[in-house]
């Protein structure tokens, strides 16, 4: 993981199309004034596109229109676990946000 992350970071740093893909520019090259923040809305998105993904096939598995019971679980199961992980990075930062406010100046 700590090795993804270390590509990603040197992929951004040498300007390479593959960082740029990830919405991570180099400060004075045209960079985008928050990448977290992109990295950020494109996680949200994509938790929302599973969520509605996993609501077809669920809807489509009750209706009977050729949804396998697999289908619908493997569905719920990603939107669930994209869910998951969403909500544990949220926390993470809210606890860095307080741990940083409760610090003395």
């Amino acid at each position: 993981m700590i090795e993804a992350v270390h590509g990603i970071a040197a992929a951004a740093e040498a300007g390479s199309p593959a960082g740029a893909a990830l919405g991570l520019a180099q400060p004075g090259k045209g960079a985008s004034a928050a990448p977290f923040a992109n990295l950020m809305t494109d996680a949200v998105d994509q938790v929302d596109r599973l969520e509605a993904e996993a609501d077809r096939a669920v809807t489509g598995l009750m209706t009977g229109n050729g949804v396998d019971v697999h289908q619908a679980m493997i569905a719920t199961e990603k939107a669930s676990m994209a869910f998951e992980l969403a909500l544990a990075v949220r926390n993470k930062a809210v606890q860095a946000y307080q741990s940083v406010m409760g610090m003395q100046f």
